[in-house]
């Protein structure tokens, strides 16, 4: 274990945990996991659930975490998509084409799907159906005026048979295609992590990420003013630490040694 400026966590009071890579990996429960979240709220810490994973929607995360086991309350939970629905109807974008998988559209309900005269174009992640079909329908899109939103943009994940593409990468292809950057509404936004802290009535100083992703968990938890520990599962890689230049508050091998950072 690893500590840098741990004197930091002794007045956190609400406790950010990803979910995949520090909870569970796929369907299976990172050992440790269950019995840490239980001792972190046996200390009196609040806990909220976060995530970047546009793969399934949130009922369905919401229901993953209680078929393994983590007790939590829906309003725990904190998705991109909530989001990134305000930041459309915000600026007065109510038809969106919508690059998700059909069951995560259940959580654009507010707006309206259009691929023909989108306002907007919002990207999550399609796996295996991203494809020059796709990316370039989302191209010609962006051209004719739609913005382009990204629900996170981190560039690969950790699946059962190894590291994969996340949405990242088709998200930078269309910004250097069109020239247009996306609006990018999950981790590391510095929105995201103000609308977690807003609904934990919570200031940055008094909480901490938890993360296995360097850039999307760590870094951008350090930039809005969080302690940031990371764990050593998940898609943690040493030499992407050793070329980050961040310095997380503390370095764990898993989930399971977070309470140990916070107890007597």
């Amino acid at each position: 274990m690893q500590r840098s400026g741990c004197d930091r966590l002794d007045s956190v009071r609400v406790v950010l945990l990803d979910l995949d890579g520090v909870l569970y990996v796929e369907q299976a429960l990172v050992p440790g996991a269950r019995e840490a979240v239980g001792q972190l709220r046996s200390l009196g810490l609040a806990l909220r659930f976060v995530t970047n994973t546009t793969s399934r929607s949130r009922p369905e995360t919401l229901r993953k975490l209680h078929r393994l086991g983590v007790p939590l309350e829906e309003s725990e939970l904190v998705t991109p998509a909530a989001l990134a629905v305000r930041h459309c109807l915000e600026n007065g974008w109510r038809r969106a084409s919508l690059l998700l998988p059909d069951d995560v559209k259940e959580d654009f309900a507010d707006l309206e799907e259009d691929d023909e005269r989108p306002d907007v174009v919002i990207v999550g992640d399609l796996g295996e159906r991203f494809g020059y079909d796709v990316l370039n329908g989302a191209f010609q899109r962006l051209l004719a005026g739609a913005e382009l939103v990204a629900l996170q943009k981190n560039r690969y994940w950790l699946k059962a048979d190894g590291l994969s593409l996340d949405v990242g990468p088709f998200v930078a292809a269309l910004e250097y295609a069109t020239g247009q950057e996306a609006h990018v509404v999950g981790k590391p936004a510095a929105g995201f992590f103000e609308e977690v802290l807003g609904s934990a009535v919570s200031e940055a100083g008094a909480a901490a990420m938890v993360g296995d992703d360097v850039e999307s968990d760590i870094g951008g938890a350090l930039r809005a003013g969080l302690a940031a520990i990371l764990v050593r599962t998940g898609k943690y890689r040493a030499e992407a630490l050793e070329t980050s230049g961040l310095a997380p508050t503390a370095v764990v091998d898993s989930i399971a040694d977070v309470p140990a950072l916070f107890g007597p």
